[in-house]
């Protein structure tokens, strides 16, 4: 079967390819038969393919993260513009002063020093301008632009870095001793080609609903705080939280970090919207987002979740899920549940630079929850 991702009506949701990212074809399957006034969230968004679902449907749809990467990218599946707009913008900021590029072994080898000045010039001057729909969505292509596999072709890259995977950034010591034993130097990347054929890709179909770009929020999904950004109460949840035990999102895009105002290294300090202390820590957090959801819920609200393990961490992912609704204060009971699968069939784990990532998944499930 062709997956939904292959298809140019859909381009847009690879905007930026990402590790584990969310299976299209799940949150498009679900909102098949969804009414179009209802109002859908995802806790935990990742780079917004439930959002971009909603979108395709007409669907209003809010999405929380607790990654910034991930919320640069979701944000423009709700966002509206076009190619010109997005190149015209582009122009604009190559065109300021030049500014300081970060020094080192990695940068060196990572960019030629021309593309890394342009790359440097989008990363401090895109802050300043204020976040509309085309800044929006020039971060997301940057971002989906900023490494990934050289071309043979000089004249038509698609990417600004040497060699590296585009679905993660693979850690400066091992990238500079990749690139010497291969002998691979960076050639120079005008950024505006990867850019332009980036956005001619997925600016083909734009549509929209009633949601904007900021009804996706950086927050925490525990605290309450952030269900205040919901105007309305929600109706449907599609969503796939974090495998316990996997807790590296942030460092896995460390690059790409960077180029949204953070540090030049690989930052270890965790950033999660949940505890992988054990299983029953896991539960509990998943707990306190249900807990939140139910606060803000229509009276048939459902939830969609999909969910699976990594083989490395011990503990069920599905009593580990079927915990956290028992945990939760409100009656939640799972009607249905089915096999999905392995998430290698969903793409959502990748290669390294020749090896296989050490932790393999398990097959995931798929869990239908509602109110009783």
């Amino acid at each position: 079967m062709k997956k939904l991702s292959n298809s140019a009506r859909y381009k847009l949701n690879a905007v930026c390819p990402y590790y584990t990212m969310f299976p299209l074809e799940f949150p498009m399957a679900v909102l098949k038969g969804a009414d179009r006034n209802s109002i859908v969230f995802d806790p935990f968004c990742g780079r917004g393919t439930t959002n971009f679902a909603a979108q395709t449907y007409g669907i209003k749809s809010y999405g929380f993260d607790a990654s910034p990467i991930a919320i640069a990218i979701a944000k423009a599946k709700l966002a509206n513009t076009d190619v010109n707009s997005v190149m015209e913008l582009l122009d604009e900021l190559l065109q300021l002063p030049n500014v300081k590029v970060p020094q080192g072994e990695f940068w060196e080898l990572a960019f030629h020093p021309d593309t890394l000045q342009d790359v440097c010039k989008l990363r401090d001057y895109l802050p300043l301008k204020r976040d509309t729909d085309v800044v929006v969505m020039l971060k997301a292509i940057a971002l989906g632009c900023l490494h990934g596999p050289m071309t043979k072709d000089p004249h038509n890259p698609s990417y600004f870095s040497n060699q590296m995977p585009r679905t993660f950034s693979t850690k400066p010591n091992y990238s500079v001793g990749y690139w010497k034993k291969k002998k691979l130097f960076p050639i120079f990347v005008d950024i505006r080609t990867p850019i332009r054929k980036k956005a001619e890709m997925v600016l083909k179909y734009i549509d929209a609903s009633g949601a904007r770009p900021t009804n996706i929020v950086c927050t925490d999904s525990r605290k309450p705080s952030g269900y205040r950004k919901i105007a309305e109460n929600i109706d449907l949840v599609i969503s796939s939280p974090p495998y316990y035990g996997m807790q590296t999102y942030v460092q896995d895009q460390w690059l790409r970090n960077w180029f949204i105002g953070g540090p030049e290294h690989v930052d270890y300090d965790i950033n999660s919207q949940v505890s992988h202390e054990s299983p029953e820590a896991f539960s509990k957090s998943l707990a306190q987002v249900w807990n939140n959801i139910s606060k803000r819920a229509s009276e048939d609200i459902r939830l969609a979740i999909r969910f699976g393990g990594l083989r490395s961490r011990k503990g069920c992912y599905d009593s580990i899920l079927r915990e956290s609704f028992k945990m939760a204060s409100e009656n939640w009971s799972i009607y249905y549940s089915r096999n999905a699968g392995s998430s290698y069939k969903g793409r959502r784990q990748a290669e390294t630079m020749g090896d296989r990532a050490k932790s393999s998944p398990i097959d995931e499930k798929d869990y239908f929850v509602r109110f009783t």
